[in-house]
């Protein structure tokens, strides 16, 4: 039944153990299935243990990886493995009907709580002016020009060496959570304040996991406002987080209820952006341009130790990404990676959201769908 329902199968096994007779039948079984298969070797903690998981080829599973679940080893390139091979929905290049969850975060006592109540028009979360009196995680469904939104209303997230034990652990642990359950993350600073160093650790924090973010300047009213103020605190917040230079920023007050339409505007903008689906060959028409554009640079000058990119695909979106296929993986420099997603970016209207790149060695990529075709038969 579960294998009738997927789209991918992952078949775990345990390299201490072996492969065992029911490894052997179940991967009998697997081999007469039309779906991808992913082989797992579990336990994979040293060169050992490595070398002992080479039996596992004989099980005929063309994909095969090697993983260490205790000490996290190979399960994010699993996971990578793992959205390559789901089917390609063809998805909308708008919104898709289903709800956006939106994580509101930042510092204790940047208003967190009122501009929730805000949004929502009623005081479900306690507010006090005592930093940190918002002491768990709240969610509320509200609607917004039609569409549903989820909202998480966390507590106030400090370093981990700051955190006290009890309540406010729990409520930390509970606002990094809600970051890795939204689908885009509200970093509400403060006017006053301008970004801080700890405004930068969390938006770092949604920006490793791959989460839409967008910066709320709250407390806009406290402050002596014209268009120079405006723009030091644009100029102080692409300060602090310079490697998210693509982050929208809004101005709030949650007393006011002032940029709190533009607000959820942007959310929903940013969502539809990050639904975004490029066809097939758009793609290649771009990466034709670009290489002729840009030649990949070479190594030591050799001509050989060249990248060649053959083709890219997008596989996933939420956040949109891409895999490129290429000879080496090794040869590719930062700088070209970001000329080619800036090259994305321009042609297709990616302008706030952030983009996966993935390069693998274009051999993988042939025998990952060889095996597919494969087992189809």
């Amino acid at each position: 039944m579960a294998m009738g329902a997927a789209d991918v199968i992952v078949f775990l096994t345990d390299v201490i153990e072996g492969v065992t007779a029911t490894d052997e039948a179940v991967a009998q079984r697997l081999r007469r299935t039309d779906k991808p298969i992913l082989l797992a070797v579990n336990k994979v903690d040293n060169d050992n243990r490595e070398l002992a998981a080479a039996e596992f080829f004989g099980l005929g599973l063309n994909d095969t990886a090697f993983i260490s679940a205790y000490h996290n080893y190979g399960v994010y390139d699993l996971l990578e493995r793992i959205v390559e091979l789901l089917p390609r929905r063809e998805l909308a290049d708008a919104w898709d009907g289903g709800p956006l969850s939106l994580s509101i975060v930042g510092r204790t006592n940047v208003g967190k709580s009122m501009l929730t109540n805000a949004i929502i028009g009623e005081e479900r979360s306690i507010v006090s002016p005592v930093a940190g009196t918002t002491r768990d995680a709240l969610d509320t469904a509200v609607s917004y020009r039609d569409h549903e939104i989820t909202l998480v209303d966390t507590a106030g997230i400090r370093r981990p060496g700051q955190v006290q034990r009890g309540i406010e652990k729990y409520s930390v642990l509970r606002a990094v959570n809600a970051v890795h359950r939204s689908d885009i993350t509200l970093l509400i600073t403060d006017a006053t304040e301008l970004a801080t160093a700890q405004d930068a650790h969390i938006a770092g924090l949604s920006w490793d996991t791959n989460r839409g973010l967008i910066v709320v300047v709250n407390k806009w009213d406290l402050v002596n406002r014209n268009r120079f103020r405006m723009e030091r605190v644009l100029h102080r917040v692409r300060e602090r987080l310079h490697f998210m230079r693509y982050v929208p920023v809004c101005f709030t007050s949650a007393l006011t209820g002032e940029g709190i339409e533009e607000m959820l505007d942007t959310a929903l903008s940013l969502w539809q952006e990050r639904q975004k689906r490029v066809p097939y060959r758009d793609l290649q028409y771009l990466l034709a341009d670009a290489v002729s554009t840009h030649t990949p640079p070479s190594q030591r000058g050799n001509i050989r130790n060249r990248l060649r990119i053959r083709r890219v695909r997008q596989v996933a979106v939420n956040p949109p990404t891409f895999v490129f296929s290429v000879n080496d993986p090794k040869l590719l420099h930062f700088s070209y990676q970001r000329y080619l997603e800036n090259q994305i970016r321009d042609r297709f209207g990616f302008d706030r959201t952030h983009l996966r790149l993935i390069f693998r060695p274009e051999r993988a990529e042939k025998s990952s769908r060889s095996g597919i075709r494969n087992r189809a038969r």
